[in-house]
Formats: structure tokens, C-alpha cells, sequence
């Protein structure tokens, strides 16, 4: 049995647990534990072996770098900035895998977890605790790892949901008091007003969304104030839902699943988001093996997923992780997202991005790059939108597909991928 009273101690005790050769996880995004992840890498010469599973972090991950990667080892399940050049060098590893399963790696035991480090909210008169905007994997984490170590903040939101937790189930916990991660996003470019405009006319009323953290998903968000009785069940939102809650667009009424709720696995974004969440019972935070799951999303009408692309070439093959072999980012939910919307009564996968690069390169291109992932595959696809036009390339063939694509890239471009296309599709 664990103690019914939290046993809190200094940051060097609680990581003083911690073994060689032991695997351990980290919450992540917002609620990144960076007081303990800090104490852990300062024992860094006493240890070897340590593995280090999570998805998307922030703070400095500095036990991705010299010296401390010496002793740790990342392999992660999502690539963030904070540990991108890790992940694509010796220190570090990334695992493959929907958003929507990663809590069968700790339930299966396939990853077997020795010790979580968490950050949750003081314990209320009953000795709850809230896991605050970052639930996705960190439930299942909590339930299988051996010890659970806990930062404990008056400042990490009391979240509605599923994040709530025991005292009982912390073995040891540090108090801190600290604003948890931000994130502010800027302005969309004029680029991406237009992408937003023209996602947001896909957009009817009723339509549960789902978007991710970005300016595109703001700009299509902008420009939804005069749409009713939208919903959200989404793997994760950001500051750009407020002012559609405040104005009555957001409502859920029509939802399935979880009628007149606004459903997620974790958030990030400004003080003022995390105010919103603050013991707000409209918003439920469930882990992403729920929020993710196909079967859950497509019970709900009209479900409309807009996702990103690093590029898409002429059939409709989706890279959205890496640029080439580099590994960017991750599989994350676009593909739990965009199955589920196309199987959803009306529903719309859409794939959102600029027709080419900031240095002006093309991300409509005859093939993907060499060593490119295919994050969502040809059969996958419907809606593909650039600031030139909406396409539709469900139901249509390959030839038919290379030149719908074209007609919204850039049109600088259009001629030679025109030229690409007759010599693979005409022959």
C-alpha cells in the first residue's frame, strides 16, 4: 500500500530513487516536470543506462546533450524542438506510433515503467490531485510505472476529466510554485489568413472540430465566429477556442460523444487558457487513448480534423514528421484524426498547408523526398487545402489526383510538376 499522506521532500531526495538501468517517463508539453528533470540530470555521473520515454516536452532537455547524454537516452514518441537534435543524433531515438496507442506500450509492458515524473495540483480536502492540461499518455503512465514522483504546483490548473488522481498513488512529491509552460502564437501571415478562410468554408454548422496549436488552425478558428453549435473533440487545444466558447459558436450540442462538452487529452497556451480551465466542468480532459480512438471520434456528426503537411506529393501521399530523413516532429493523431473524420457521419479530414516554403520550394512535389515518412497514406486523404483553392481527391485516380494538386500550388511551380506528372501518369 502506498502512504495516504504525501511524502514530500527536496528535489535531490525524490530522484535519489532512481537506479541505473532504469526507464522512466516524463509528463509532457505544459506540465513538463522541470525541477525534477533537472535534479535528475545533476546525478548524472552517479548513473548508467537511463531510458527516458515521453512524447512532447518542454524546458531545455538537457539530458539529450553533453555530458548528461552519456547516461540518458531518449526514446520518444513525438520530436519537439527542445530535443529534435537529440532525437536525430546518438542520443536519442523515436518510436513510431499513433498518439492513440502509445498507452499500450505501458499497458502490455512492452515499455515496462519504472518511475513517472509528473506535476499535478495540491490535493483537495480529499486528497485529489489534478494532472492540470496534460493528460494524454500520462494516466497509463501513472497506473503501470513502479514509483511515481510528483511536482506539486499551485499553479498547474484543476482540470475536469479524467486527470485526477490520489495522493496515495504518489510515492514521493517536491513543492514548487511556478508558472507551468506557455505558449503565445503570432499573427498569421497573409498566407495563412487565406488557408484559414478557406478551411473555415468546409467548416458547417454543427461540425465537431478537431485542430491542433499553430497559426493556421488560429486563422481557420478566426474566421468561424458567425458558425453555430460547434463542438470540440480534439487531442489538443490552444487559446484560439476562447473567443468562439465566450460568443456562443462553441456548444457541442450536437455531439455524440459527450454532449455539450469540450473533450481533449492536454492543452497549451497563455495564462489566460489555463484561467479558462481552471475548474471549468465544460472542458474534460481524457487521455488519448480515448480522445484518439477511431471508433469514439467517428460517432460524432460531421467531425471536421485539420491537420499540416511538410509536403504531399502527386497521388496524396501525406509527410507530415520529417523533411526527408530527419525526423521533425511525429505520427502523432493526424492519422486517428483523419480515418476518424472520414468515417464520421459528413465528416471532412483536411490537410492544411502553404503551397510552398518560406525559401520558396514547392510542397506539392512529384515524389516525396528520399527518406520522407508517409505519415498519412494516399487512401487516406480527402481535402487538401492551399492558399490557392480547396481540392477533394477522394474517389479520383492517380492522373486525376496529380492534376487537382496542381491547381493549387504555387504557380511558380505548376509547370514543372505539370512536366513531372505527364511523364509518370501519360506514358
Amino acid at each position: 500500500m502506498k502512504p495516504q499522506t504525501l511524502k514530500i521532500v527536496t528535489p535531490q531526495e525524490a530522484v535519489s530513487v532512481v537506479k541505473s538501468n532504469s526507464t522512466l517517463f516524463f509528463q509532457g508539453a505544459a506540465m513538463t516536470p522541470n525541477t525534477l528533470i533537472d535534479a535528475l540530470c545533476d546525478r548524472h555521473e552517479e548513473l548508467e543506462n537511463i531510458e527516458i520515454v515521453q512524447i512532447h516536452t518542454h524546458g531545455s532537455a538537457a539530458y539529450t546533450e553533453p555530458p548528461f547524454n552519456k547516461t540518458f537516452r531518449l526514446k520518444s514518441c513525438f520530436v519537439g524542438g527542445n530535443v529534435r537534435k537529440g532525437i536525430n543524433s546518438m542520443a536519442g531515438d523515436y518510436i513510431p506510433i499513433f498518439l492513440s496507442e502509445i498507452h499500450l506500450l505501458f499497458r502490455r509492458r512492452i515499455i515496462p515503467l519504472d518511475i513517472a515524473f509528473i506535476q499535478v495540483s495540491p490535493p483537495d480536502i480529499h486528497g485529489y490531485c489534478s494532472l492540470g492540461t496534460s493528460v494524454d499518455v500520462t494516466l497509463p503512465a501513472i497506473q503501470m510505472a513502479r514509483l511515481v514522483i510528483a511536482q506539486i504546483n499551485p499553479q498547474v490548473p484543476r482540470t475536469h476529466g479524467d486527470g485526477i488522481i490520489h495522493i496515495k498513488q504518489i510515492d514521493y512529491a517536491i513543492e514548487i510554485d511556478e508558472a507551468i509552460h506557455a505558449s503565445v502564437i503570432g499573427e498569421p501571415t497573409e498566407v495563412e489568413a487565406i488557408i484559414g478562410k478557406e478551411v473555415a468554408s468546409l467548416v458547417e454548422d454543427g461540425a465537431t472540430l478537431q485542430m491542433g496549436i499553430g497559426n493556421i488552425p488560429n486563422a481557420v478558428l478566426h474566421n468561424l465566429s458567425h458558425h453555430q453549435r460547434l463542438g470540440i473533440h480534439t487531442e489538443m487545444f490552444s487559446d484560439g477556442i476562447l473567443p468562439l466558447v465566450e460568443n456562443g459558436v462553441i456548444t457541442g450540442e450536437d455531439k455524440e460523444i459527450k454532449t455539450g462538452k469540450i473533450v481533449t487529452s492536454f492543452a497549451m497556451g497563455t495564462q489566460k487558457l489555463y484561467d479558462f480551465l481552471d475548474d471549468n466542468p465544460i472542458v474534460h480532459f481524457k487521455e488519448a487513448g480515448y480522445t484518439n480512438d477511431t471508433a469514439i471520434i467517428r460517432k460524432n456528426p460531421k467531425v471536421t480534423a485539420i491537420n499540416s503537411a511538410i509536403e504531399i506529393d502527386l497521388t496524396g501521399q501525406v509527410c507530415a514528421d520529417s523533411i526527408g530523413d530527419y525526423q521533425y516532429s511525429g505520427v502523432g493523431g493526424q492519422m486517428d484524426f483523419i480515418r476518424g473524420a472520414s468515417l464520421s457521419p459528413d465528416g471532412k479530414p483536411i490537410i492544411a498547408m502553404a503551397s510552398q516554403t518560406q525559401r520558396g520550394v514547392s510542397k506539392i512535389t512529384p515524389y516525396l523526398q528520399r527518406g520522407a515518412s508517409v505519415t498519412t497514406t494516399r487512401a487516406h486523404v480527402h481535402y487538401v487545402v492551399t492558399e490557392y483553392g480547396v481540392v477533394n481527391l477522394f474517389g479520383k485516380g492517380l492522373a486525376e489526383r496529380a492534376r487537382a494538386l496542381i491547381s493549387i500550388a504555387h504557380p511558380h511551380h505548376r509547370e514543372e510538376l505539370e512536366r513531372q506528372a505527364f511523364d509518370r501518369f501519360n506514358r
